[in-house]
């Protein structure tokens, strides 16, 4: 038994093998179809891909690969009217850093250390310091210096500006240790210098990163806002001034860098450089000795009327406490500005820094304001000290008295040659209010230009002011809303309260607060105290075209900064040609009154001049702080038988606008006079 079992155990044993063996056959083949037909399907999908949609795929292929980056121009410069540098381009080198592929977050963080040491070590100290944290920032890898994530890094090819303004010992360093700073590479930039003389600083503004610009709650540079695509984060673009009014012209066209990418945005080929075209040069309506003329002859004036000599004479010593002054020099046939200053000004080239120090804004903060387009604060650090000081706004006072008897006898208010008994002081009202004239004085008869000459308030309240109140001729009599509404009129008619069309940003429309005045006090008193310039505030160049209107008569030109624009190689692109804004029509007769009355005006600092003078001197009266303070206001074109030239100069806390005001006109009449020419030829016979 046990042999027989035995035996039948080995036959099966070998009929197990053969069926295993048969198995192992069909799975090998199996295995082997299985292998074909993969690799059947797959050379299918290959040629059906090559063939039938390669093309396409190719095209997708080269969509993915291509980055462009925006190369921004060289910017464009802006010269006085002779060529006179006064804001240019020039190169300088500039610390960039781009991605590199496995480059860990702590050779990233140790980088960023390095360069900290590198700039505090050798750096330029004007541009400011920078620590390893704000440099991983940008940087722009997705975390900050102590590792933690940040905002998502832009695409790794995008280089990011670390720095500018390198010094010669920083591209040294960056040059002889390269391998130390991997990613990191000098590029030459343009930057932009301002003349030291600091020339219509506060006219001609500055610059500031896109990145900063973008982010700001002025109106105007939301310009920036919408059209995000056309620049660099750390491009600088136009922030004020001619700087921004001019972005367009004077930057130019981009060019660009075209890079092919893989998936990972690593660069795998060569670049192709699409170069930007040069922005245009812009040449100024100013010429650098009459606009220098303009701002000396204001800062000596405030230091005069500071001085020992100053201290012994009555009314010069009434400005001792002005610490500002504003000018404008208007051409009365072009609307052409042929300086306009806002003193004490600063030197632009500190915007020249991407980030400024906290310490250094503040001592410019109130200096790079142009006062002569808006409000501009005294120039006092301490907010207390500061509020006793009134603004660049301030009362034309009796600045305004020409357009007052223009008005009084266009509406048939009073006639051109009305006499007037002058009483000394005007009284009205159920309260008993009361104006004067200045120290009282009593002109005796006055007629309209008399009035004029002698500055005289009680002409201009009782005759034009309350007769206004008074007339019937307005329906809302008697509580003269019509009448306000009227006078309002003849403001904007002479581009008062109103823009004066000079489109620089931020420009002012005035203050003109008589309407919310009346609603608190007598519309009589409104309109008296109105009628001697004591109810709004306007800007330097509002009062500036004021002036160039009286002269013209009539004639309204929207102010002017460029005389004409060039390629940055100097070709003429166009010129700024002068445009009429409106036109105001009165007889002849009036114009007369007026001329007649300011030729006679008494003014200082005008002796011995070989042209003639037509003229309006102001003291305006201003509550600051619970005290009353004066202001001295100036308006004056000459020659007077063909005026060419209108000019306004505001001091506040000046005093009387013959002592405060005048003197510093008259050194712009003479500055032009020798460089244009008051008679059409300079005097310095260039």
């Amino acid at each position: 038994m046990n042999r027989f079992f035995s035996y039948e155990s080995e036959e099966n044993k070998e009929k197990r093998e053969r069926s295993r063996r048969t198995r192992f056959s069909i799975r090998i083949n199996m295995f082997f179809f299985s292998t074909f037909l993969l690799f059947s399907l797959l050379i299918v999908k290959l040629a059906f891909l090559q063939f039938v949609q390669g093309e396409e795929l190719s095209a997708m292929e080269d969509r993915q690969t291509k980055e462009k980056i925006t190369i921004s121009p060289i910017r464009g410069n802006i010269y006085d009217l002779d060529g006179y540098p006064i804001a240019y381009t020039t190169s300088a080198e500039s610390l960039f850093y781009q991605i590199v592929p496995r480059q860990t977050k702590e050779e990233k963080i140790a980088l960023a250390h390095k360069i900290a040491e590198l700039a505090a070590t050798y750096g330029d100290p004007q541009y400011g310091a920078l620590d390893a944290a704000e440099i991983i920032k940008r940087m722009d890898v997705g975390f900050d210096i102590a590792g933690n994530p940040a905002k998502d890094p832009s695409y790794t090819f995008q280089p990011r500006r670390l720095k500018a303004g390198l010094t010669k010992q920083e591209i040294a360093y960056v040059v002889e240790h390269q391998n130390e700073l991997p990613g990191v590479s000098i590029v030459e930039e343009s930057a932009r210098v301002y003349d030291e003389n600091t020339i219509a600083a506060q006219l001609v503004g500055y610059l500031r990163p896109f990145s900063t610009a973008r982010n700001q709650t002025q109106s105007y540079l939301n310009f920036y806002k919408d059209n995000p695509g056309e620049y660099l984060n750390e491009e600088f673009v136009g922030f004020d001034g001619l700087e921004f009014l001019y972005q367009d012209e004077l930057r130019g066209k981009n060019g660009s860098k075209s890079y092919p990418v893989n998936s990972r945005s690593q660069i795998i080929g060569q670049v192709t450089i699409t170069p930007p075209d040069k922005g245009h040069n812009l040449y100024l309506t100013l010429k650098k000795d009459v606009q220098l003329a303009t701002e000396n002859a204001i800062i000596k004036q405030l230091e005069y009327m500071k001085s020992r000599e100053a201290e012994q004479l009555k009314y010069p010593a009434l400005g001792k406490n002005a610490l500002a002054g504003y000018a404008v020099a208007m051409e009365v046939d072009t609307g052409r500005v042929v300086a306009m200053a806002s003193m004490p000004d600063y030197n632009t080239n500190l915007w020249s820094k991407e980030r400024i120090p906290e310490e250094e804004y503040n001592s410019i903060q109130f200096q790079y304001i142009n006062g002569t387009i808006r409000e501009r604060y005294a120039d006092i650090q301490d907010n207390k000290e500061r509020g006793k000081h009134p603004s660049s706004l301030v009362p034309l006072g009796s600045t305004i008295k020409p357009l007052t008897v223009l008005l009084g006898m266009n509406e048939g208010i009073i006639g051109p040659n009305e006499r007037y008994a002058d009483p000394t002081t005007f009284v009205f009202g159920k309260d008993k209010s009361s104006i004067s004239n200045s120290d009282k004085h009593n002109y005796g008869i006055l007629t309209p230009a008399l009035a004029i000459q002698y500055s005289a308030n009680t002409f201009m309240g009782e005759m034009v002011g309350n007769r206004m109140y008074m007339s019937s001729k307005y329906p809302s009599f008697p509580k003269a809303g019509n009448a306000i509404e009227v006078w309002d009129s003849y403001m904007k008619k002479f581009g008062l309260g109103q823009l004066t069309g000079s489109q620089l940003p931020g420009e002012y429309a005035g203050d003109p607060y008589y309407f919310e005045t009346a609603k608190r006090e007598s519309a009589q008193s409104v309109l008296i105290y109105a009628s001697f310039g004591q109810q709004a505030r306007y800007t330097t160049l509002q009062l500036a075209q004021y002036a160039s209107m009286l002269a013209n008569h009539g004639k309204r030109y929207r102010p002017i900064f460029v005389d004409r624009i060039t390629t940055y190689d100097g070709q003429l692109v166009r010129r700024i040609e002068p445009e009429l804004l409106s036109q105001e029509e009165f007889p002849a007769a009036y114009w007369r009154v007026l001329e007649d009355g300011m030729k006679q005006v008494f003014v200082t600092g005008f002796d011995g001049v070989s042209y003639s003078v037509v003229r309006k001197t102001g003291t305006s009266q201003q509550q600051v702080a619970g005290q009353f303070v004066e202001n001295a206001v100036f308006i004056a074109y000459a020659p007077a038988d063909k005026p060419k030239l209108a000019v306004a100069v505001v001091v506040p806390e000046g005093g009387f606008g013959s002592w405060g005001a005048a003197p510093i006109a008259r050194q712009i009449f003479d500055a032009y006079d020798e460089h244009y020419g008051l008679y059409g030829v300079p005097k310095n016979g260039q």
